[in-house]
C-alpha cells in the first residue's frame, strides 16, 4: 500500500471510520449484531484496497445499502430521520469515492503476482 495522495488518504480514513461508527451506532439503537459489525469492518478495509476500480465497487456497495434500507426508512420518516441522515452521508461517501480526484488518485494500483 503506497499513499499517492495524502489528502485522499485522509478522506479515506474519515470514510472508513464513519462506516465503523455508523455500525456501532446502529448496534446501540437497534440491537447488537456481530455480523453487522464484521461487515462494517470489512467495508472499512475496502477503503484501503487501492487497486484500480475498487473505489467504484466500494461506492456501489454503499449505494446498494442505502437503496435496500430507503423504503423502510421513508415509511416511518418521523422516527427514522437518523437513518435517513446516515443514508445521505453514505451517498456523499460514494460520490467522493467516484468523483474526488484526491481520493481516486490512491485507487490506481494493480495486482502484481510477481
Amino acid at each position: 500500500m503506497s499513499i499517492k495522495n495524502q489528502k485522499g488518504f485522509s478522506i479515506s480514513i474519515a470514510m472508513a471510520a464513519y462506516v465503523v461508527v455508523k455500525a456501532v451506532l446502529n448496534m446501540i439503537l437497534g440491537g447488537f449484531s456481530l455480523s453487522s459489525l464484521l461487515l462494517a469492518l470489512g467495508m472499512a478495509c475496502l477503503f484501503f484496497v487501492w487497486i484500480k476500480n475498487v473505489n467504484y465497487i466500494t461506492a456501489g456497495i454503499l449505494v446498494l445499502v442505502v437503496l435496500m434500507h430507503l423504503p423502510a426508512n421513508l415509511g416511518n420518516i418521523g422516527s427514522n430521520w437518523i437513518y435517513l441522515l446516515e443514508g445521505a452521508v453514505d451517498v456523499v461517501c460514494a460520490v467522493m469515492l467516484v468523483t474526488n480526484s484526491d481520493v481516486k488518485e490512491n485507487y490506481s494500483g494493480s495486482i502484481n503476482f510477481n
